[in-house]
This record gives structure tokens, C-alpha cells and sequence, in this order.
């Protein structure tokens, strides 16, 4: 991954969990790492710069991404990956709530996207993560509304693929199953019995561990290569097998 030295990258989100591992991983590939997030890191990663924004708010975006601009007058890749989860099913959950998790989680990265796209313009080799999850693509109890909004991303990532091939702007999406982060450890807290909810979590993976934030940080950084240049509209797995294996007897 050493030819991430010196590339400009921007990730939504980056203040904790897959966010945190994604700023690390490009920072220790030598980037030039910026993060947005409406929170400060509880663990800053050293050389990263993080600028105060909320994902929810255009202007707030834009101002974000003009202070990048100003310091590094372009952008190579964006990963969008800002968002939060919702545990119910579908008649859970008020309109107001079910119209907040899509102004995050799916209008989030449009709005980043869009703030973006004129520096990514100058880059030699640009692209754009999106983050997505297993599940997008596999069902789960008890999370329609935070699926909902996954599926969106990955539709919208092959559109957005298709609209700025042109422009040579790879974009792609990583797809992970559940990854052992703090909204996940505070998730398990509030079980009757936390350990027995935590082995759930992990044996839904037919790895029989939840997927390691590194695990999806370098997924991001295969997608962000500037010699990756013909995967564009894809969607790599980082589920632990969840998708592909059903681990039954014959």
C-alpha cells in the first residue's frame, strides 16, 4: 500500500470504530489523512488532521472540505463512512427517526460527495469509498431501517460508478459483516447477559469472530489504490463469511 504516500484523503466519520481504522490504515500507508466528524477522537492518530462537522449540515461540509482545500489544494479519495445504526423492525421507530437515520446515513455521504467532487477532479488517480454492510445484502432481525439505508448506499455507489467513470473517479463500495467497534460493545452492554449477546455477535460470522475494523480499513485502502483502476462499481465483501457460506451438513 505504499503508494498511498503523499495521496490527500478524506474519511466522514473517522473520530471512532471502522472510521478510526480507516484514518489509521491510510496514515500508516503515509497519507495525508483528513477526517470529518462531529466528535473529537478519543484516540487521535498522530499526523491525522480532523475538522469538526456535522454530516447532516451542507454548509458545515463545505466549510470542512474548503479547509482541506486551503491546506492541500486537492483531494485524491473520499470514504464515506459517517453513519449510525437503529435496532428494530419495521413498525419500530417514529418517521422523525426513521427520516433521520436516512439524513445521515445516505444523504451524509451525498452531501460529502458533493463538497468532494471538485477536488477529486484534480486528483491523477480518484476515488470514493462508500460503506456499506452485510446487511445490505443478508437479512437481519431487527434492522430493517438501518438495512434499508445500507441498500441505498450500494445502489447508489454502482450509479455513482457509472456517472463519473468518465471522469475517471473509481467508485466502490466495502460490505462489512459485523465489526467488533464500541457501538457494538456499548450494543452487547445493554443485554441481560452482555457475554452471551457479544458470542452472537461473533458466531454470526461463520469465522466465528466479529470482522476486525483493520479488516475493512484495508479493504478501503485495495479500493483506493491508484493502480486500481478497473474495479469500479464493486462491492468488496468483508463479512467473515456471512454471505457466501452456510456452514450445514451435506
Amino acid at each position: 500500500m505504499s503508494d498511498h504516500k503523499n495521496r490527500v484523503v478524506l474519511v466522514t466519520g473517522g473520530a471512532a470504530g471502522i472510521g478510526h481504522a480507516c484514518a489509521t490504515a491510510f496514515a500508516e500507508a503515509e497519507a495525508r489523512v483528513h477526517v470529518l466528524d462531529r466528535a473529537e477522537p478519543e484516540q487521535p492518530v498522530p499526523g491525522v488532521r480532523y475538522h469538526r462537522a456535522d454530516l447532516r449540515d451542507q454548509q458545515s461540509v463545505d466549510a470542512a472540505v474548503e479547509q482541506i482545500e486551503a491546506a492541500e489544494g486537492r483531494l485524491d479519495v473520499l470514504v464515506n463512512n459517517a453513519g449510525v445504526s437503529f435496532v428494530g423492525g419495521v413498525e419500530d421507530g417514529s418517521e422523525d427517526q426513521w427520516h433521520a437515520l436516512w439524513d445521515l446515513n445516505v444523504l451524509g455521504y451525498v452531501r460529502a460527495t458533493r463538497a468532494a467532487l471538485p477536488l477529486l477532479r484534480r486528483s491523477e488517480a480518484a476515488a470514493i469509498v462508500n460503506m456499506s454492510s452485510c446487511t445490505a445484502a443478508s437479512g437481519f432481525r431487527e434492522r430493517a431501517l438501518y438495512s434499508a439505508t445500507k441498500g441505498a448506499i450500494e445502489s447508489m455507489t454502482r450509479s455513482m460508478a457509472a456517472d463519473l467513470v468518465a471522469e475517471d473517479i473509481c467508485v466502490n463500495a466495502v460490505n462489512p459483516g459485523t465489526v467488533d467497534t464500541p457501538f457494538m460493545a456499548e450494543l452487547a452492554s445493554r443485554a441481560d447477559d452482555p457475554e452471551q449477546r457479544r458470542r452472537e455477535f461473533d458466531e454470526r460470522q461463520p469465522t466465528g469472530r466479529m470482522v476486525r475494523p483493520r479488516e475493512v480499513a484495508l479493504a478501503a485502502l485495495y479500493l483506493a489504490h491508484p493502480a486500481m483502476r478497473s474495479s469500479i462499481g464493486t462491492v468488496v465483501t468483508v463479512d467473515g463469511g456471512i454471505a457466501a457460506l452456510h456452514l450445514t451438513r451435506a
